[in-house]
């Protein structure tokens, strides 16, 4: 073969290359979805277009939400007696909230409050408030207070979402005033469900949201929401060594504070279910000394306290002969200590009777239960 003829091939070869390579260019822009891809690297660029398309979405769901839900959200800012006596001095708190209904009841975080003796509410629209004290409780770290004189139309109350409904990995959006920045949006997921905290009274705070949405102080009070804009806690503690955020955050669920915020509105005081145990871990110690299954989970039964339910009922304090686990309430499955008393306090009452089932040596009881109030926490 000839240097012409090869030169002219080559030259050939080139053009028809090139032509292709725009056509295949022109066919990804006006098409980035074609039903057939020639080529595998037609189909590593393809997910970079879908990934845009998905952000872009997700940009909109996120500003829809912003709209919705910020113009429901307050900042607070609290003036602080600390001290007593004759030489008390003053401070200053800030912290978030959200209404709940147009009459001007606003839920926070209890220790957003504690000790105010002057409540300052600022709104989304500019509007600005003195509320007072509607109500507390320590042992969720809950309260509500309340704005008067505010036109109906000003107050955008929230919507409750179903927390029980709730599952790992749903997408999640934290609403507040971090350090006094108002009405910031982070996001992030639920990263785990039925953690349990400690309340600012006698008792911890079970069936608790943890997530990784950036919560830092002043977000306190605020709702986290889902894509509805629905409320499914509120963001109250983090987990850190900086007092800001690490990735661990924990909410307040949804169902405790609707049915806390009715009763502080209703009766100024939330009443709880108790049955009057403690409780120690399931680990491969307790498994051999008991033979038990090592796939069981529930609540094994450390102490019983005497002339409470759990004594009545016929349960049983740990011996080294015998343990009893709780492993359901009315037949849903309980797999630890932090998920029942959440539970309990979710969707129990005092007077209420369940039944617990309960296994002891090899075999599972149903133990009819009433409870009975739990001792109040001093405040």
């Amino acid at each position: 073969m000839n240097a012409t003829v090869r030169t002219t091939r080559t030259v050939v070869m080139v053009f028809v290359a090139l032509l292709f390579g725009v056509l295949l260019g022109a066919n990804f822009f006006a098409a980035p979805a074609p039903t057939t891809r020639a080529f595998s690297s037609d189909a590593a660029v393809q997910p970079a277009f879908i990934g845009g398309t998905i952000l872009q979405e997700q940009e909109r769901v996120f500003r829809e939400i912003y709209d919705l839900v910020a113009p429901s959200v307050v900042s607070l800012h609290v003036t602080v007696q600390r001290g007593s006596g004759g030489m008390p001095s003053f401070g200053d708190a800030s912290g978030s909230g959200f209404v709940i209904d147009t009459q001007g009841h606003i839920v926070t975080n209890f220790h957003v409050v504690q000790g105010g003796t002057r409540i300052e509410v600022r709104f989304f629209d500019g509007t600005i408030k003195a509320a007072r004290v509607v109500g507390t409780d320590p042992d969720s770290d809950l309260a509500v207070v309340k704005v008067d004189n505010v036109p109906v139309e000003r107050l955008r109350p929230v919507v409750f979402a179903n927390s029980d409904n709730l599952a790992v990995g749903q997408t999640v959006l934290a609403l507040g005033n971090p350090f006094d920045n108002e009405w910031t949006l982070t996001s992030g997921i639920i990263s785990a469900l039925n953690r349990r905290i400690v309340g600012l009274g006698n008792y911890s705070i079970g069936g608790v949201i943890q997530t990784d949405a950036a919560i830092n102080p002043g977000n306190s009070g605020g709702p986290l929401v889902n894509l509805n804009g629905e409320v499914v806690g509120v963001n109250s503690q983090i987990e850190s060594g900086s007092r800001s955020n690490s990735g661990i955050g924990f909410a307040v669920p949804s169902n405790l504070v609707s049915k806390v915020a009715r009763a502080l509105i209703n009766e100024g005081r939330v009443r709880y279910s108790f049955i009057g145990i403690s409780s120690r871990p399931i680990d491969l110690d307790l498994m051999e000394q008991f033979n038990l299954p090592d796939n069981l989970r529930g609540v094994a039964v450390l102490q019983v306290q005497q002339g409470f339910p759990a004594e009545r009922a016929g349960l049983r304090s740990l011996s080294n002969n015998a343990v009893d686990v709780i492993t359901a309430i009315n037949g849903k499955p309980i797999k630890d200590f932090d998920e029942l008393i959440g539970w309990l306090a979710i969707h129990t009452n005092p007077g209420d009777t369940i039944t617990l089932s309960v296994y002891r040596g090899g075999r599972t009881l149903e133990i009819p239960l009433t409870l009975v109030e739990r001792p109040r926490s001093s405040q």
